[in-house]
C-alpha cells in the first residue's frame, strides 16, 4: 500500500484489507498487491504468469475474476463490516498475457442496508481494460477486526 490515509475511515479500511488478505491463501499465492484502500474503494495488482494462463496462451478469465472479485471484497469490507459477496458477473473484453500486470479498481455504487452494489475495471497498467465486474454485497452484522 502505498499512498497514507487521508482519514479514520480509510486509514480502517486499509488495515482491514490487509488483514484480510494476510488471512488469504489466493492472494498471497497470486502475488496480489494492494495499492489503495479508501472506505467503499480498492484498488489492487497482479501480475499473470505462465501458470495463470488457458489452454489459448491467455490469462485464464478464472484468474480475473479472482482478482476482481478480491477488489470487490476489500471494498466492501472497508467499513469494517464482515460482508460477503451475495452475487457477481463478469465481461471479458480484451486478453491478457503471461508477464502483463492487471490492476482491478473497485467503486461501491450504492449501499443499502446491508446490501451493496460495486463495479470493478480490470486493465492493464497501461490502461488498457481487460474486464468489467459487478458484485452485489451482503453483510453478515459483524466486525472484520475487533476493535477495541
Amino acid at each position: 500500500m502505498t499512498d497514507a490515509p487521508q482519514t479514520e475511515a480509510d486509514a480502517l479500511a486499509r488495515r482491514v484489507a490487509a488483514h484480510l488478505l494476510s488471512r488469504e491463501g489466493t492472494g498471497p499465492a497470486w502475488g496480489i498487491q494492494i495499492e489503495e484502500v479508501r472506505e467503499g474503494y480498492a484498488r489492487i495488482a497482479m501480475t499473470v504468469r505462465p501458470d495463470m494462463l488457458n489452454g489459448h496462451a491467455i490469462a485464464h478469465g478464472g484468474m480475473i475474476f479472482a482478482l476482481a472479485d478480491t477488489a470487490f471484497a476489500y471494498a466492501c469490507n472497508s467499513r469494517n463490516m464482515s460482508t460477503v459477496a451475495q452475487a457477481a458477473s463478469i465481461v471479458f473484453l480484451a486478453q491478457a498475457k503471461a508477464g502483463e500486470q492487471l490492476v482491478a479498481e473497485a467503486r461501491e455504487q450504492a449501499l443499502s442496508g446491508r446490501s451493496g452494489v460495486y463495479a470493478v475495471t480490470v486493465s492493464t497498467a497501461e490502461g488498457r481494460q481487460i474486464a468489467e465486474f459487478q458484485g452485489l454485497s451482503r453483510s453478515l452484522n459483524q466486525p472484520v477486526l475487533a476493535l477495541s
